[in-house]
């Protein structure tokens, strides 16, 4: 169950900051974190990651419920297997993607916020590079995936899977 709760706990995190976001900023608006580096922006995403496809909501919501479904198989099969950090990693993923899921469902559309800016001199070429505005949802599901790929490459590099 504990895994749940960690789903659970990233689903509430999620919510919350969106709730927050809608409260208190109008769309567009921007408060400076770590000066033009970071900043809380209100952004809505009716795509997917980097505003690809966007308006496919219905496409995304039966990805998102096949997805939940793996996931959630997954996890079950890992705790069978006694694979803790995997169950953890497939945990943040699941959150992450019932998070996005609940703002699909109700606003037709993903609250982002999270915004950096990367600006800064390479072999005197001037980069200037605003990364996609995300949320916490987003995060867990990358975290997770990253945490379950390198558990994934040492297990095969081990001989374990």
């Amino acid at each position: 169950m504990r895994y749940y709760l960690i789903a659970f706990i990233m689903i509430l995190l999620d919510q919350v900051s969106k709730w927050m976001i809608i409260k208190y900023l109008e769309i567009g608006d921007r408060i400076s974190v770590i000066g033009e580096f970071f900043q809380i922006t209100s952004h809505r995403n009716k795509g997917a990651a980097f505003g690809i496809l966007q308006n496919q909501q219905w496409f995304f919501i039966i990805i998102t419920i096949i997805i939940v479904a793996m996931v959630i198989w997954f996890l079950e099969q890992s705790k069978k297997e006694n694979r803790p950090i995997l169950c953890v990693a497939l945990s943040l993923i699941l959150g992450g993607a019932i998070g996005n899921f609940i703002d699909r469902v109700r606003m037709g559309e993903v609250v982002d916020f999270l915004s950096f800016n990367f600006r800064f001199t390479l072999f005197g070429f001037e980069v200037d590079y605003p990364f996609a505005i995300f949320n916490i949802a987003d995060s867990a599901i990358v975290v997770g995936a990253i945490l379950a790929a390198v558990i994934t490459f040492f297990s095969v590099k081990k001989g374990e899977v």
